[in-house]
């Protein structure tokens, strides 16, 4: 802790958030960042080792998120306690270490009655009901959300709430075909965080949420998650993109000059925007029908109704996903024609 704030550790009346407020304010971001992520470490106030949890969460330093979830797990207070188990579990489902399921049970068996802590209880479990596709259970949490966050002092944590609540909101509708609604809150996400990795996975998915618009404002969007990825050296996330996202993007406009890729589904995708439908069905014949776009493409270059029934139908009953179900089913709506 820089010497100018060593006197915020011996107020009384200090919360965590506003030391946050004071170092950001003082320090660009990345030092900022860099002298709370040290303070998150060491300090030894029982309520800021619980506090400094989020932000490292917020600001995707696992490892460090690791080395203070330990530390709280260790702590003699049963509230630190608590939310480092709480934290640990949300490292287990960032590495799978468990399957939601036995995550969402143990989530559903902890019991406080911190607000802040239920606040984390409540948007991890919202989380892992995005992953099974249970939004029956995101709905019922979007009722009582405001009640929750009503009873949360402490502004900084608020907003780490109401930005995780945002991200999370924008995968829903996007899910849910409400375009609009998920656009709002991924440009709100945007400018709720400083954080370049975070911020590039969501102009990942916001670029996919102009397959049916606008081929351009879809490509600046990957465009710029390449760009911060490689600026951080995520290199296995720009490649993604460049294998995967852009190829997808650029076959579905018929937009493929120059566009190669490593992956056969989108080697095929590519081949069916040039007109080469059978060298699309001889790669596709090659790849395990286990992924509805891998049917949606043997369904185009096949020709076949059938096939694209089952795409869309793989779409809607397997994955709750009636954003990408439109690709089988306007395929259809050609063969009618």
């Amino acid at each position: 802790m820089p010497k100018q704030f060593e006197f915020l550790l011996h107020s009384p009346n200090i919360n965590f958030g506003q030391i946050i407020t004071l170092i950001t304010h003082e320090y660009p971001n990345q030092e900022a960042n860099a002298i709370i992520r040290d303070f998150c470490l060491t300090t030894m106030n029982p309520e800021f080792q619980k506090k400094g949890l989020e932000f490292l969460y917020v600001n995707g330093l696992y490892e460090d998120l690791q080395l203070l979830v330990n530390i709280n797990i260790e702590s003699d207070n049963p509230n630190n306690q608590n939310w480092g188990k709480v934290y640990q579990l949300i490292l287990d489902r960032r590495t799978n270490k468990q399957s939601p399921a036995a995550l969402i049970k143990q989530f559903t068996q902890l019991k406080n009655g911190e607000p802040e802590l239920l606040c984390v209880i409540k948007l991890s479990k919202l989380a892992l009901y995005q992953d099974v596709k249970d939004f029956g259970n995101i709905g019922n949490f979007l009722d009582i959300q405001p009640e929750l966050f009503d009873q949360v002092e402490d502004r900084y944590l608020l907003s780490c709430f109401q930005f995780r609540l945002h991200q999370q909101l924008f995968i829903y509708y996007w899910m849910r075909n409400e375009l609009i609604i998920a656009r709002k809150y991924a440009f709100r996400a945007l400018t709720e965080t400083n954080n370049e990795l975070t911020k590039a996975n969501i102009n990942t998915n916001l670029g996919l949420t102009y397959t049916f618009d606008t081929y351009h404002q879809g490509m600046y969007h990957l465009n710029e998650a390449k760009r911060l990825f490689l600026k951080n050296n995520a290199f296995e996330y720009s490649k993604m993109i460049d294998n995967n996202n852009i190829p997808f993007l650029s076959a579905h406009f018929g937009q493929v000059d120059g566009i190669e890729t490593n992956d056969k589904s989108e080697q095929a995708h590519i081949e069916i925007a040039k007109g080469n439908h059978e060298k699309a069905i001889k790669i596709l014949e090659t790849l395990p029908m286990e992924s509805p776009f891998n049917l949606y493409y043997l369904g185009v270059a096949k020709q076949d109704k059938n096939i694209l029934v089952r795409s869309y139908n793989y779409f809607i009953e397997k994955r709750s996903d009636y954003f990408f179900s439109r690709l089988p089913l306007n395929a259809l709506r050609k063969l009618d024609y």
